[in-house]
């Protein structure tokens, strides 16, 4: 009996966290280096907010954010880089195995390519960027004065999520771009890493060209800032509507259909080495 595409859909996750699990038992055979790891990891990510509390110790606002805003900020930025680099992070090696010849080793086994390569040496560790983000979404529900609502709690629960799987299709671009030039892992690095680096700011602070290109180009956008604007009841740039924050999960659907033409298409493009 010929299997349908939904059947093997439906075993994608359980494919997937098959995979993960073998690493996170590797991981935890060594549970003392593990916790270093973590604990190295969040003390490395929490510089980068460390700095902006000590901005505003000389002023008290910027780019008309208050601290408690641009802890929000930069706990959203951070948290969606966080989910979409521990599920996803992995693909980018892509590039080396296309280089080496073992990509061939997933397009032989009974699981999806793109399930072994997202799920590639899954790196537990990298949960300390989302629990760093977490202990500064603390920080910044404490300091800010927001009128909440439904709406705004749902907007935000939602942010986190929506905004991860925008990350996670930007990885996953960068890794079929590899298929076409193998060495060019960097180059999405500047979209993920360096993402999360400009999107912890508000856009106000950048010239309208970038705001532009972070909405319509590569939408770094919709991760955080927009749905934010949202929460905090600020006006969008660029003359856009206050309301364009609700579009974010229409964003992250079209990244996931994109990304995965380029998966898909990079695969058929796929040559061994033969080696």
């Amino acid at each position: 009996m010929v299997e349908r595409p939904f059947d093997r859909l439906r075993k994608v996750p359980g494919q997937y966290w098959m995979l993960v699990l073998m690493w996170i038992r590797s991981a935890l055979a060594y549970p003392a280096s593990f916790v270093f790891m973590v604990g190295s990891s969040m003390l490395i990510t929490v510089l980068d907010f460390v700095v902006i509390v000590i901005m505003f110790n000389h002023i008290k606002s910027f780019g008309g954010f208050s601290l408690g805003e641009m802890a929000l900020l930069y706990a959203t930025a951070s948290m969606t880089l966080g989910i979409a680099d521990l599920f996803t992070g992995s693909i980018e090696r892509v590039g080396e195995r296309i280089r080496t010849g073992s990509m061939d080793v997933y397009l032989i086994r009974p699981v999806p390519a793109f399930v072994q390569a997202a799920a590639d040496q899954f790196a537990l560790r990298r949960i300390g960027r989302p629990l760093q983000a977490g202990v500064v979404l603390v920080f910044a529900f404490s300091h800010l004065e927001v009128d909440w609502t439904v709406a705004k709690g749902i907007m935000l629960a939602l942010s986190m999520v929506v905004g991860g799987i925008i990350f996670a299709a930007i990885f996953v671009l960068g890794a079929s771009f590899q298929f076409v030039a193998i060495d060019s892992a960097e180059l999405a690095n500047a979209f993920t890493y360096g993402g999360q680096t400009l999107t912890q700011y508000p856009l106000s602070v950048f010239g309208k060209d970038i705001v532009r290109a972070v909405t319509f180009v590569v939408p770094l956008a919709f991760v955080n800032y927009y749905p934010v604007l949202y929460v905090l009841g600020k006006p969008a740039p660029l003359g856009l509507p206050s309301w364009i924050g609700l579009l974010s999960p229409a964003v992250a659907v079209a990244m996931v259909a994109l990304a995965s033409l380029a998966w898909r298409g990079g695969l058929r493009r796929y040559r061994s080495t033969g080696s």
